[in-house]
C-alpha cells in the first residue's frame, strides 16, 4: 500500500527558509505526478507545487521564485525548498500523488480531487 510521510516543518521568522521532505513507500515517485498542497486554519487546501511525471515543475503564482520542488530518486522522496518565507505561508503542508491516468502533455492538476494517497502533513509557522 502506498504511503507518503511529510517532515521538515518548523517555526521560522519571516525571510527564513525550510526544506520539507515527502518520503514515499509502496510507490516510485519518478513514475507519478507528485504535489505539495497547504492548508491554513479556516482555509481550503490549496495547490503549492507539483512535479509532472516528466520532471517538469509547476507552481502557484505566489510561491514562484521562492519555493522549489524536486525529487530524490535515491531516497524515493519529493522535497520542497521554501525560501523567503512570509507569514501568509503559515499552514500545514501536505504531499500527495496524482491520480492516474495522466494525459500526455497535460499540466498537473491543481485541485485536491486530482490527488490521492495524502500524507499526514507537516506544520510550517512563519512569524513576522
Amino acid at each position: 500500500q502506498a504511503q507518503l510521510v511529510e517532515s521538515g516543518g518548523d517555526w521560522v521568522q519571516a525571510g527564513g527558509s525550510l526544506r520539507l521532505t515527502c518520503a514515499a513507500s509502496g510507490l516510485t515517485v519518478s513514475k507519478y505526478i507528485m504535489a505539495w498542497f497547504r492548508q491554513a486554519p479556516g482555509q481550503e487546501r490549496e495547490f503549492v507545487a507539483a512535479l509532472n511525471y516528466d520532471g517538469s515543475p509547476h507552481y502557484r503564482d505566489s510561491v514562484k521564485g521562492r519555493f522549489t520542488i524536486s525529487r530524490d530518486i535515491d531516497q524515493n522522496a519529493v522535497n520542497l525548498q521554501l525560501s523567503t518565507l512570509q507569514p501568509e505561508d503559515t499552514a500545514v503542508y501536505y504531499c500527495a500523488m496524482g491520480r492516474p491516468p495522466y494525459r500526455l502533455g497535460a499540466d498537473p492538476g491543481t485541485s485536491p480531487t486530482d490527488y490521492t494517497n495524502w500524507g499526514q502533513g507537516t506544520q510550517v509557522t512563519v512569524s513576522s
